[in-house]
C-alpha cells in the first residue's frame, strides 16, 4: 500500500480513560515574595481533549468516524469534555455520568512554551457506571472495524479482559495501550504498544538489541499476543510478531513536546488497520504520524494531509 487510503469509512471504537486537559498560559516576570516560586501571570487558557478523548480525536482528525465509551463525573470538567468531543465532529461520545467522582483534570501552567507545573484531579470511577459502559461496549462493538483500549490507570477499564474477550469473539482486531505493571489483564490481545519505559517496567532493563528483542518476543508469547510494538523515543519503534521483528527509524525532526504522542500512535494504527492495511505498513504511517506531533505542544492531533505532505517531503 503505497497511497495512504482516505480513511473515511474505518470505524474505530475507543474504550479508556478520559480526562480533560487544562492550559495556563502566560508569563513570569518575577518571584512570588511568599514562598521562592515564580508567579505566573495567565493570560489565556486553552482546553483540549486528554487520554482516550485524544485517541478518539487523532482518529477524527485523520477522517475517520469513532464512537468513544468513557465515564466522567457529574460536573462542569465532564460537560467540556462531551461539548469539546461534539464540537470535534465523527466522533460519537458516549460518556457515562458519575457523580460520585470528579472528571479527571490535568492542569499545566506554560510560560514561554515552557511547562512550568502539572496538578492532576483524580478519582476511580464506581462500579455500577463501569458496568453500564460495558453494556455500551456490547451494543457498539458490531459496528467497529478495530477496537483501541486506551488505558491511563485512573480505573476505567477494570472490565478490560472481557472487553478484549468480547471483541475478540467477534472477530474485532484489539490494540491496547497498556500502563502499570501488570500487563496479564491484555491478554490475547491482538496488538501492545508500551512506550519504552512502560516496556522496560514488565520486562526489566536489557543489556542489547537482541536482549531486548528477546524480552519482548517472550513478552508476546506470555500474552498470547498476535504482536508487541514498543515505541522507543529516538530508537523509533520496534514490532515484534510470531517469528519476526520489523524496526521503524525515527524520522529525524525537532522534539517540542511528546504528551500524547502514544495516543496519535495507536490512532494511526487503528485508523490504517481498518481501512485494509497490513502491521508494518501500518507502523510506518505511525511514526511518521509520532514524528509530526510531537512537534506541536500538548496534547495534539495530526490530520491525513499532514502525513501525505510529509511523505511528499
Amino acid at each position: 500500500m503505497n497511497a495512504l487510503p482516505t480513511f473515511e469509512n474505518a470505524k474505530i471504537l475507543v474504550v479508556g480513560d478520559v480526562m480533560l486537559d487544562r492550559y495556563w498560559f502566560g508569563d513570569v516576570s518575577r518571584i512570588s515574595p511568599e514562598a521562592p516560586v515564580p508567579v505566573l501571570k495567565v493570560t489565556r487558557v486553552e482546553e483540549r481533549p486528554g487520554g482516550a478523548a485524544n485517541v478518539a480525536r487523532n482518529i477524527a482528525a485523520l477522517g475517520a468516524q469513532c464512537t468513544l465509551l468513557s465515564v466522567v463525573g457529574a460536573d462542569e470538567a465532564g460537560d467540556c469534555l462531551q461539548r469539546l468531543l461534539t464540537e470535534q465532529g465523527r466522533v460519537e461520545a458516549l460518556l457515562q455520568r458519575d457523580s460520585t467522582i470528579s472528571t479527571t483534570i490535568k492542569l499545566r501552567a506554560v510560560a514561554r512554551q515552557q511547562q512550568l507545573l502539572r496538578i492532576d484531579f483524580e478519582t476511580t470511577p464506581s462500579h455500577e457506571v463501569l458496568n453500564a459502559k460495558l453494556a455500551d461496549f456490547r451494543a457498539k462493538l458490531p459496528e467497529a472495524d478495530v477496537v483501541v483500549l486506551s488505558d491511563y490507570g485512573k480505573g476505567g477499564l477494570a472490565h478490560i479482559a472481557e472487553m478484549i474477550r468480547l471483541a475478540r469473539a467477534a472477530g474485532k482486531p484489539v490494540l491496547v495501550d497498556p500502563k502499570g505493571d501488570d500487563y496479564a489483564r491484555y491478554r490475547g490481545a491482538s496488538l501492545l504498544t508500551p512506550n519504552r519505559s512502560e516496556f522496560r517496567e514488565v520486562a526489566g532493563s536489557w543489556k542489547s538489541e537482541e536482549d531486548f528483542g528477546a524480552r519482548a518476543d517472550t513478552l508476546r508469547r506470555e500474552l498470547e499476543l498476535e504482536a508487541l510494538l514498543v515505541t522507543r523515543s529516538e530508537d523509533g519503534m520496534s514490532l515484534y510478531r510470531e517469528g519476526s521483528a520489523l524496526h521503524e527509524p525515527t524520522q529525524t525532526r525537532e522534539v517540542f513536546d511528546v504528551s500524547g504522542a502514544g495516543d496519535t500512535v495507536i490512532a494511526t494504527l487503528a485508523v490504517m488497520l481498518a481501512s485494509g492495511a497490513e502491521l508494518p505498513e501500518a507502523m510506518r504511517i505511525a511514526n511518521r504520524a509520532a514524528g509530526i506531533v510531537v512537534g506541536k505542544l500538548g496534547t495534539a492531533v495530526v490530520s491525513r494531509e499532514e502525513i501525505v505532505q510529509d511523505m511528499g517531503s
